[in-house]
Parts: C-alpha cells; structure tokens; sequence
C-alpha cells in the first residue's frame, strides 16, 4: 500500500543522536556483510536486484545488540548501579543481557511465559536473570514495568527509548556505506526501531532511499495504526515471527512510520515460511521469522519495485527449533 497525503516528516531521534550510537557501539561491535545473492534475484523476478543485510551475524545473532549496546552504555554510572529491566520475546533481552555483560551492569528480562526456549536460554547464559511472566508481550511489557518500579530498577523499553532507536539506526549508516546506490530498504517492523531508524539516516543522508515496512498479517497492530494514522493496542499477535509479534503501535515510533514510510505490506505465515526456506537454500543462514518477512514482502510485491536495487534486512537468526520444523514441513 503507498504512501499518501501525509503530514512532514517527523522522527523521534537526531543524525547527531545516530552517529553519537555509533560511536558508543563501535569498540564492541564490527560491522555486518551486506551480500547480493543472484539466486535471490531470480526468485524475485522484474529485473530487481537483492541485497541481504545479515544482522544475524552479530554476537546475539540480531540487530538488537545496537539497540542494547547504544541504550546501557549511554546511562549514567548511578542508573547502571540500580540494575536495568526490559521486556522482551528474546532479541531485546539478549541485546540488553549482551550491554550488561560488557559494563558489568546487573540485567533482568521479562518475557512471555512460553516464550522461545533458545532466546531464554541465551539470554540466561549472557548472566541475566530471566522473569516468565504474562501470555503476550504487551502483557508481559505492563508487569516489566510493575516490577521495575517496585525494584527500583532502571527500565529500558524496546522502542520507547531514543538510545534503542539510534542503536538501530546504525544499521543503515552501515547499509549506505556499503551500498550507496540502493533504492530501496524492505524491513520488519515490530516496535519500529529498525524503520525508525532507517528512516532518519535515509532523510539526512539519501531522500531518495524509500523505506517499506512489513507486519505479519496475524500480528497487523503496526499496520492498522499506520493504514489508520492513529495509535492502536489490544489487536492479535499470533505469529510464528515473534519479533514482530506486537499487538500495539508505539508512542515514540508512531510519528515517525506514519510520516516516513513510503509503503507498508503484510505477509502470511505460509509467506514467511517459504521465505525462511529460500533464504536458508540460497544464503545458507538461518533467519527467524520476522528475518524472512521482508524477502516475503519484495517477492509478494516484486513488480512495485521493477528494476531497483532493494535491501532485506536478515534481522535475527534466532530461531526456535519448532517454528524452523514448522517452516521446513509448510
């Protein structure tokens, strides 16, 4: 769906917010590959050539280790020593677990109860401690923030915070470097720190670059609040694509997407499971679902972007070994 009659753009974050992230980050983190794949591009068709931005070769194998990084090293010494809280379905824990492990800062992460087992895992063995709590991950985000206050924890939201979405935008300072040339970016979008973030760097640096985003259609919240220029909560969230699994649009995120995007697609599950499938027999990686949901979009949507050079963002490998099962028998 384009983009029309909207309001100027208006971002929650600076290019002096995204370059000072950049700086936090850069003695902990190397820079991702961004590889074209000719096998992609037949996929795809009309003549568009695909570029993968491989997130997932970061220590906690997602984009979410910027967003951490960037949030726990711009807090102060005092807000570190109270220990830092944040809800999460997996890659923001890790993201978070991963900053507390380098600054020596005590961590706590809510997630769902039944939450993807291996995120748990890796988010307990980063060192920090791991509270199942609610059935959805806006459930769990209203008992993150019960118990931040009663513990006196600092709390650090996946979205609603200007550090986490600098952090991500640094992931398209990279893209631009690497590709200069690119037309397109297609993203995942749960919280919306990625577009967010994407979108920012693009405005200061290439107007031209169009920035789509992606929802599942199972979890539309991100969609409808977009299609309908006004904030929703409360809506289904029931994707295998847990990263984007979101009932709710986001306060500091809203604006931005709104304004900002040049379109917005959803894609199904069968979609993102024939995506998981084709991006692991053509880039021999392992996306998690909300990695595959842009590939599933510029293949859904391939003649709107006939002979233009589009990025996906494999933005998470973490995979849960039932959904990769599931996505390997659809």
């Amino acid at each position: 769906m384009p983009i029309a009659n909207r309001p100027p753009l208006t971002t929650p974050i600076t290019f002096d917010d995204v370059l000072a992230a950049r700086e936090r980050i850069r003695p902990h983190l190397t820079p991702t590959p961004l590889r074209h794949y000719q096998q992609l591009d037949d996929i795809v068709g009309h003549d568009v050539r695909v570029s993968v931005k491989h997130e997932n070769h970061h220590p906690t194998q997602s984009f979410k280790i910027r967003n951490g990084l960037s949030a726990i090293l711009a807090l102060t010494p005092e807000q570190r020593s109270l220990g830092v809280i944040g809800a999460t379905t997996g890659n923001h824990g890790q993201g978070l677990a991963y900053g507390g492990q380098i600054t020596g800062t005590k961590v706590t992460i809510c997630v769902p109860v039944g939450n993807n087992p291996s995120k748990n895992a890796a988010i307990r063995a980063l060192g920090a401690e791991l509270i199942e709590v609610g059935a959805t991950y806006d459930d769990t985000r209203i008992a993150c923030d019960r118990i931040a206050v009663e513990r006196g924890l600092t709390l650090v939201h996946s979205t609603n915070n200007r550090n986490i979405i600098a952090g991500a935008a640094t992931m398209t300072l990279e893209i631009l470097e690497q590709q200069p040339d690119l037309d397109a970016i297609v993203i995942a979008n749960g919280g919306g720190s990625q577009a967010v973030g994407a979108i920012t760097v693009a405005a200061h640096l290439k107007p031209g670059l169009r920035i789509f985003g992606v929802s599942a259609a199972n979890a539309p919240a991100q969609y409808e609040a977009w299609k309908r220029g006004e904030q929703v909560s409360g809506m289904n969230a029931a994707t295998f694509a847990d990263g984007i699994a979101t009932g709710s649009s986001y306060e500091m995120t809203f604006d931005a997407l709104y304004t900002g995007l040049a379109g917005y697609f959803t894609v199904t599950e069968d979609e993102m499971y024939r995506a998981v499938r084709d991006l692991i027999t053509c880039t021999h990686n392992l996306p998690e679902g909300a990695a595959a949901a842009g590939f599933a979009a510029l293949r859904k949507h391939a003649a709107e972007f006939e002979g233009q050079k589009v990025c996906v963002v494999m933005c998470g490998g973490n995979m849960s070994e039932v959904s990769l099962l599931a996505a390997l028998s659809a």
